[in-house]
């Protein structure tokens, strides 16, 4: 399989408030790069995110701002490439909106949610949070809500997903953004 594994975490709840953001590259169902950047939101950061995710406004000061970003990541938002996130509705939006507040042309993709594969491949889980699911395939997830571990363990629980089921069941939950 090829993806890429896509997190964000945002400073409060407005979909353009990314803070920080990271792709996990995978080709050939091997992971071969990682991107990780802190992002710097116009607008202000609500405690209950920094309690989540630890970035605070202080972390960002010296970062860049999107529109800076998108130029390095845009190749992988592409209309025949896969875009795998774990709640891939919140991440994708976080993209929309980032896009959308920067007046950035919209991103064409294909995208696919490790929450809806892992809830049909392992319906017997209580809940399909990324800690639950890490924790059932035995993968590491060392740092919760830091973005760049959040995208590997995205990206590993895919291909455990791939390695036990194989890529057809998972054919029907991608859909184009």
């Amino acid at each position: 399989m090829n993806f890429i594994a896509m997190d964000f975490e945002t400073a409060n709840a407005q979909r353009h408030s990314a803070c920080s953001l990271a792709l996990t590259k995978v080709e050939n169902s091997q992971i071969v790069d990682e991107f990780y950047t802190l992002i710097k939101p116009e607008t202000k950061f609500f405690w209950k995110n920094i309690q989540v995710h630890g970035i605070r406004p202080q972390d960002v000061a010296d970062a860049p701002k999107f529109p800076e970003i998108w130029p390095i990541i845009q190749p992988y938002f592409q209309k025949n490439n896969l875009v795998v996130a774990h709640n891939a509705s919140f991440d994708n939006s976080v993209l929309a909106g980032c896009l959308n507040y920067y007046n950035l042309e919209p991103a064409n993709f294909l995208s696919l949610c490790t929450v809806k594969t892992s809830r049909k491949l392992y319906p017997e889980i209580d809940n399909h949070k990324l800690n639950t699911i890490c924790k059932f395939l035995d993968i590491p997830l060392d740092n919760h809500h830091d973005a760049l571990a959040d995208s590997r363990a995205c990206a590993h629980i895919l291909l455990e997903e791939e390695k036990c089921f194989g890529t057809e069941p998972l054919k029907s939950l991608v859909i184009a953004k």
